[in-house]
């Protein structure tokens, strides 16, 4: 889409962003306007400042008191988060947090991973599009926030935005709530960009080829083969599949594309699902808990992978590195292998800018 917007320069002395000038015509004190241009936004769940009390205890309230997360009427649900579980919690996930801390980088891995990956496919779109496409990263909960990174889009002439949640299936809980704080960021813009949200992307054949690769090069380092690998996905309360999230039915999806395209037999791949909260009944089976009956029934060596997490994180470093593992190992098996999630792997970024070009058609000159 190329600019064809006609301005005369600044002023002789006045400074001036790149790409920034006056309307032709323009009265002299009318703004400046920045060249039209495209965004895409990448989000991801979010991240705590740091691991200490009152940060984790700004991100835990954020999170645990969206609706879409917890739907739990507010007059009975926020006393119980603000007097009791806010009171503790961020202590024992400062901790969680502590273990897996990128202290050089003095931020969580999350927001590592998700900076390498918005810097590469920024390079993708780069050497693609030029300057017509803009490519940042937010979070839902915590720094940098939705709303802030829309702003600065808008101000840097984006007249449209590709909003991509980087969550490969669909969550009212994830999806749907990242894609809710980017409309509420729209609403306050006085100009507001046209708009368009990505779709999951559990079934597209470039993601289920990363995924696969990763599993290839992860068992070709074993010197024994596992007997079964293990897909853990993020779980979710059962009712809310029963209320229609797709969310169960599409992780199941992809365990099968996976199992296919590495040509195994049904059985060798096992569909399980972790970070259980709360009092009712979640999707089925809890990853911890079948993780112990695999071992007790004879599965000694079990490899495990997280295809629902687009980067390593607490979940995946912390629960299961460390907590799944144990609840394995204490029921005896002999080898677990976790698999890293694909973080900024070059297939891993190939597919997401694939995903990426496919919602830019008819934007895009």
């Amino acid at each position: 889409m190329p600019d064809t917007t006609m301005r005369d320069p600044a002023p002789a002395g006045e400074m001036t962003s790149p790409g920034i000038g006056r309307l032709a015509h323009a009265p002299s004190d009318h703004p400046k306007v920045a060249r039209a241009r495209i965004g895409v936004l990448l989000a991801n769940l979010g991240t705590p400042d740091h691991y200490d009390y009152w940060s984790m205890r700004r991100y835990l309230g954020e999170f645990l008191s969206d609706r879409r997360v917890i739907d739990y009427s507010p007059w009975l649900w926020q006393p119980l988060l603000q007097l009791v579980i806010l009171t503790k919690r961020p202590f024992s996930s400062g901790a969680a947090y502590k273990g897996i801390w990128n202290h050089e980088a003095g931020e969580s891995p999350l927001m590592t991973v998700t900076r390498a990956q918005t810097e590469k496919i920024a390079a993708r779109m780069q050497a693609t599009f030029g300057d017509e496409v803009i490519v940042d990263f937010c979070m839902r909960y915590g720094n940098p926030s939705t709303p802030s990174k829309v702003r600065a889009m808008a101000a840097a002439g984006c007249e449209r935005i590709l909003f991509f949640p980087l969550y490969p299936q669909y969550a009212g809980a994830t999806t749907g709530t990242a894609n809710d704080q980017f409309f509420r960021a729209l609403m306050a813009e006085k100009w507001q960009p046209a708009a368009r949200t990505a779709p999951p992307y559990f079934d597209h054949p470039l993601y289920i080829e990363a995924l696969a690769q990763s599993v290839e090069r992860a068992y070709a380092k074993l010197d024994h083969r596992p007997d079964l690998l293990v897909t853990s996905y993020h779980g979710l309360p059962k009712r809310y599949l029963m209320e229609g999230d797709p969310y169960h039915c599409q992780c199941q999806k992809t365990s099968r594309l996976l199992r296919e395209r590495l040509g195994w037999q049904k059985g060798e791949i096992a569909t399980t699902f972790q970070s259980r909260f709360g009092p009712e009944e979640w999707l089925k089976p809890y990853t911890v808990d079948e993780v112990a009956r695999l071992a007790e029934s004879g599965h000694k060596r079990i490899a495990i992978m997280a295809p629902a997490f687009s980067a390593d994180c607490v979940e995946t470093l912390e629960e299961i590195n460390e907590e799944i593992r144990e609840s394995f190992e204490e029921a005896g098996g002999e080898s677990f292998t976790y698999i890293p999630c694909l973080n900024d792997d070059d297939a891993h970024v190939a597919a997401l800018a694939a995903v990426i070009e496919e919602n830019l058609k008819g934007w895009t000159g």
